[in-house]
């Protein structure tokens, strides 16, 4: 039984839209009775009332990306990328994040890891975020309202990812959490922070900090050129423990 799905519309692979299975979606295609897709297997196909095809795929965590609601700019998927390599994060770990944003980050790490446990000081992020986290199916991710800083635990964790203000301050409160081994991924937007954080991460192996750049490549009438866009988004420093 589907849920929750991408529907893409076969006639034009552009247009998609990422819902859940109740109610109806009105398009300028026509109205999609989503109750229907209780009904269907993924891979199926769902028809408007104008008779106008939508195929059903199953959402995948760059899906939620583009189509969930956002609260202030989430980290990138090249970004959550390169913390998921770099940690070598799989499905045995339990990972600690802060702050949670619009639980895109959470959304990634949850599909991958045993367990997530996030810390959103902002409460309206946090009600936005397990909405988006609820539309994405996870059971395996939890969201904490309060302040990282302040957080007690008898957990240790394999992976730490932080994304917050204070990164100096949280690296120093949550290395206390880490397991031997494990690591902590801070993404920081300016110099000055990626530098707090690296100053915080000291006694620690292995440091590494990045600029991940990623251009698209366009295919047009006259030819085929990187995208003139480029865009900076932020640095990660990756430290064991």
């Amino acid at each position: 039984m589907v849920e929750s799905a991408l529907l893409v519309s076969v006639e034009n692979t552009d247009r998609e839209f990422l819902v859940r299975s109740e109610g109806e979606l009105h398009t300028d295609s026509g109205v999609i009775n989503l109750d229907a897709l209780k009904t269907l297997e993924y891979g199926a196909t769902i028809t408007t009332h104008l008779g106008v095809e939508f195929k059903v795929l199953k959402p995948r965590p760059p899906d939620y990306f583009h189509h969930l609601k956002r609260t202030g700019a989430p980290m990138t998927p090249k970004d959550i990328g390169t913390m998921i390599a770099h940690t070598g994060l799989n499905g045995d770990d339990l990972v600690l994040d802060a702050g949670t944003g619009s639980g895109i980050l959470a959304i990634f790490l949850g599909g991958i890891a045993k367990r997530v446990v996030t810390y959103e000081v902002n409460r309206e992020f946090v009600k936005h975020a397990k909405k988006n986290v609820r539309h994405a199916g996870l059971t395996n991710v939890e969201i904490v309202e309060g302040n990282v800083l302040e957080m007690t635990s008898d957990t240790e964790f394999d992976v730490i990812t932080l994304d917050l203000h204070e990164i100096g301050k949280a690296v120093s409160v949550v290395k206390e959490f880490l397991t031997s081994g494990g690591f902590i991924a801070t993404f920081s937007p300016f110099y000055e922070q990626a530098f707090e954080a690296r100053r915080a991460l000291g006694g620690f192996t292995h440091v590494t900090t990045f600029e991940v750049t990623e251009r698209e490549i366009q295919f047009g009438k006259k030819g085929i050129r990187p995208a003139t866009r480029i865009g900076h988004t932020g640095f990660i420093t990756i430290a064991r423990g």
